[in-house]
């Protein structure tokens, strides 16, 4: 056996620590670039960036994904500005509500926009009396109509409402009178079902009850509609708040753009107590789901519509996380973890919304507004 010499030894010990040293660089050179990478802002040319893609596609009938339920012959060859008169564009009518909602909020928050005269000229086409009757119409006109769009349809509407609720702006209230009909149409709805909605939809798609319950406690806190907000509040603490080692480990599905977890954090830090929520918040996510859920989301083909929704996946989360961290005390070991974590993911999805398809190009612009304002 031949032994290793002094001078050997040596030899290892120093290729070791170089390998050691060069391992530790690479490192802070990965740390420093992440860092340093600037995040991103919603600055005035951003904003009209965005505000492009709802004015493109508000007015463009095609392509288009109804989601209509036929009950004769008659309706089933109804084109889609024949069933929705105002949102019937944007592929789908959810994304036609939040693309109006957006440009509302940032002409309300970005008075100075290049495009102001643009965006108020087609809002005042959209906001229109007898075009919104018709609208609510729609869901007492056909059968199992009451059920279109439920929940995440009428939390945007509900956002939408509550946006223009809170302007004190001469065109704001009368598109905010002009939205009455549908808004009542909504409430209505939502206040019947809630009663019977027995247990939650834990999705990443559009039937995520958590996301719904958020919003619309938003909008039943903004307008004082003490009994919507009880009954929320009721619903949130029956399906959630005995919630345990929730399994975020196991997110995301692949056409996710919700985070299940995320979502139903974000609204149970609505309906608790701070102190209650943290403690909430301690036995709800395991680090293994924590660190999950932190991870970018890797997406093959970023014009393919369903996998599109992994870029909405990213904004959601940032969101979520963004307002989960305001309501964690200094020093909480997850605070300052989710407010990085939110802001790489927005460095991450951002650009992406300026590079896809019509799959992207129809709803992504309002949830890159609505994360970066968080």
């Amino acid at each position: 056996m031949q032994l290793t010499t002094p001078a050997k030894v040596r030899e290892i010990t120093l290729f070791l620590t170089m390998r050691k040293i060069k391992s530790l660089f690479t490192l802070l050179c990965i740390h420093l670039t992440v860092t340093a990478q600037t995040i991103p802002a919603l600055t005035p040319d951003v904003a009209v960036k965005l505000s492009k893609y709802p004015l493109g596609c508000i007015v463009r009938q095609f392509p288009n994904k109804t989601s209509h339920t036929a009950n004769s012959a008659v309706d089933a060859q109804l084109l889609p500005i024949q069933l929705h008169p105002v949102f019937y564009g944007c592929f789908d009518w959810h994304s036609s509500v939040h693309g109006h909602w957006m440009l509302v909020r940032l002409l309300k928050t970005m008075p100075g926009l290049k495009n102001r005269t643009e965006i108020i000229k087609q809002l005042n086409t959209s906001f229109n009396l007898e075009k919104m009757k018709a609208e609510a119409k729609y869901f007492t006109k056909y059968k199992v109509a009451d059920s279109y769009e439920r929940t995440y349809g009428w939390a945007w509407l509900l956002k939408l409402d509550q946006e223009l609720y809170t302007w004190n702006n001469p065109d704001a209230k009368r598109w905010y009178a002009a939205l009455q009909p549908l808004t009542r149409q909504i409430l209505k709805l939502w206040k019947a079902y809630l009663p019977k909605e027995t247990y939650p939809t834990r999705s990443g798609l559009h039937p995520n009850t958590a996301f719904g319950l958020a919003f619309a406690l938003d909008w039943s806190r903004t307008l004082k509609d003490k009994v919507f907000e009880t009954q929320i509040i009721e619903k949130a603490r029956s399906f959630y708040l005995h919630d345990t080692a929730i399994p975020g480990y196991l997110e995301p599905d692949g056409t996710d753009f919700f985070s299940p977890s995320l979502e139903v954090a974000d609204l149970m830090r609505r309906v608790l107590p701070n102190t209650a929520f943290v403690s909430w918040l301690d036995k709800f996510f395991e680090e293994r789901s924590i660190k999950r859920i932190s991870e970018m989301p890797v997406i093959i083909d970023i014009n393919d519509y369903y996998q599109a929704h992994l870029i909405g996946l990213s904004f959601t989360r940032a969101w979520c996380m963004k307002g989960i961290a305001k309501e964690l005390p200094t020093g909480h070991k997850w605070k300052k973890w989710f407010e990085a974590t939110a802001d790489k993911f927005l460095s991450n999805a951002l650009p992406l919304v300026f590079n896809g398809n019509y799959g992207g190009d129809h709803w992504l612009a309002t949830f890159a507004v609505y994360s970066l304002e968080k």
